[in-house]
């Protein structure tokens, strides 16, 4: 078996459990509810005491910086097209999961090309999408040159929170040929990531608390694919710090954009592609291409380059903390969320739909650092 054909069936093997379907909170075998495990972030791992209050004093603010998501309504898109005598092969609209989904939707675009004679491809884009698309078609043989008018660290990816998480990818939960395509997407790429050396790629397993004055249910992007959020189930009072009553525990990646991207960006030019600056106006200049076939993975440029009018941008800013080191887990409450990474504490919160414009806005910016402010003053330490 080759590593593809490993990587595919591992994705189906998930896939197949996800099926089955994971409640909220473990269960033992006569259908009773077992008492909570011990928190999986306490190990070796975890600072002694923790977890620990984040400092989110506003005189420790370092930098604001503003993104746009691609977001379509219907869900992203992996299909073959034509341009003019080149196969076309379309990966993007990814929403709020790019760098989540990237592997997962890189391989399945790759598959659309397979039946092609030529071997020689162009990469539309050089953040996340488009290089996980890039690193496929190398492992599998390809000759790749990357086309892009931004490159890291000016990409939509280098300004994601990199939280693994495919939220935000759909109006309402996936349903239909698109849930089992999200639903692939996520198990591969959840898989793709598990093989990447993780710290030389800026991975890391965090302890995940998502919050509610009830019970909380999974929420729309998490009952699909509940599998792949390990160690998934509800803790009340008294068995947590945080001042909400009520939290979904579980592990997550957290990939750090800036350090991932860069060494995305190694690893293309080391197997031999070329990575070019060049902005395409027109679907002709794509066509003019010596490449004859072509992948999309432009995110938002797809909407002018390619007409589709679906797209819209989704506006988000977050607004950075100094680092602290003793921060080592993630909090979703209320619409507000921390993440802490190498480069600083990242507080978000904003879901602008339609707004492109690159300016914070102030209001948002006081809501997220006084919510979080309130939130983490309220922990119980000690």
């Amino acid at each position: 078996m080759d590593r593809r054909t490993w990587i595919r069936a591992a994705g189906a093997a998930a896939i197949g459990g996800l099926a089955t379907g994971c409640s909220s909170a473990a269960v033992t075998g006569n259908g009773t509810q077992a008492p909570p495990t011990p928190d999986p972030g306490a190990g070796t791992d975890r600072p002694s005491g923790g977890p620990f209050p984040v400092d989110a004093d506003p005189s420790l603010l370092i930098r604001t910086v503003v993104g746009h998501r691609p977001y379509r309504p219907s869900g992203f898109v992996v299909k073959a097209d034509r341009v003019g005598s080149k196969l076309l092969v379309h990966n993007y609209g990814h929403g709020g999961a790019g760098i989540t989904l990237s592997w997962g939707t890189a391989d399945m675009a790759v598959a659309l090309a397979q039946g092609s004679e030529s071997r020689t491809a162009a990469v539309l884009g050089c953040g996340a999408v488009g290089l996980a698309t890039a690193r496929l078609l190398q492992r599998r043989g390809w000759a790749v040159t990357v086309y892009a008018r931004d490159l890291p660290p000016a990409t939509t990816s280098n300004v994601a929170g990199g939280l693994w998480s495919p939220t935000s990818v759909s109006d309402g939960p996936p349903s239909g040929a698109f849930a089992t395509t999200f639903r692939e997407a996520s198990a591969l790429s959840y898989r793709y990531f598990q093989d990447l050396p993780a710290d030389r790629f800026g991975i890391h397993w965090r302890v995940n608390y998502l919050f509610g004055d009830e019970p909380p249910e999974q929420p729309q992007w998490m009952a699909p694919v509940s599998e792949l959020f390990p160690g998934l189930q509800t803790v009340g009072p008294g068995e947590h710090p945080f001042p909400i009553p009520y939290a979904l525990r579980y592990r997550a990646m957290v990939i750090e954009p800036p350090v991932y991207l860069r060494e995305m960006m190694d690893d293309v030019r080391i197997a031999g592609g070329r990575i070019e600056v060049r902005d395409f106006g027109s679907p002709d200049q794509v066509a003019s291409l010596p490449e004859p076939v072509v992948f999309n993975c432009t995110g938002l440029g797809a909407k002018a380059l390619f007409g589709d009018d679906e797209l819209t941008p989704i506006k988000g800013q977050l607004h950075v903390l100094l680092p602290q080191r003793r921060i080592d887990y993630v909090t979703l409450s209320g619409g507000l969320y921390m993440i802490p990474r190498a480069d600083g504490i990242l507080l978000g919160g904003t879901f602008q739909r339609g707004d492109g414009s690159w300016e914070p806005d102030p209001a948002a910016q006081t809501r997220i650092l006084d919510g979080h402010a309130r939130f983490f003053a309220g922990m119980r330490t000690g």
